[in-house]
């Protein structure tokens, strides 16, 4: 859910924002600016949100069947399951879980990742364009 909410929902907000307001040329105006600052401070919540699930999820490791029971056996161990391949096999089901733990996560942090270094800029571009004024196509002199 951590990904959908913050790497989807919350970035989704700024991204339609920017991307109408782009269709104009440019944001129009200094208050439009200081809305497109505040819509990629949403951005960089959900991105920030979406990152620490994601690390956290690949931390703690999968919910897996253990022989009878079902734990997350990597949670508290003393050795990385990230680095120890053969430590996989200690999940008996689901079929293949830590494989496909460690991608969905690692996709996870790479686009939240990314999600926070463009929502980022964005702010700074919208402070900018609040400090310094907007482009505003006068037309041929």
């Amino acid at each position: 859910m951590g990904g959908l909410v913050g790497g989807g929902v919350m970035v989704l907000l700024p991204a339609l924002y920017i991307h109408l307001t782009g269709k104009q040329g440019c944001c129009g105006n200094r208050c439009g600016m200081l809305l497109s600052i505040l819509f990629a401070a949403v951005g960089v919540a959900g991105a920030l949100y979406s990152f620490i699930v994601a690390i956290l999820g690949l931390q703690n490791g999968p919910l897996c069947r253990v022989v009878v029971l079902w734990g997350t056996p990597f949670k508290d161990g003393d050795r990385s399951y990230l680095s120890d391949s053969t430590w996989w096999s200690v999940c008996t089901a689901p079929k293949d879980i830590v494989q496909f733990h460690v991608g969905l996560f690692s996709t996870l942090l790479a686009t939240s990742g990314l999600q926070l270094i463009l929502c980022a800029t964005q702010m700074i571009n919208g402070l900018f364009g609040c400090l310094c004024g907007t482009c505003i196509d006068k037309g041929p002199l």
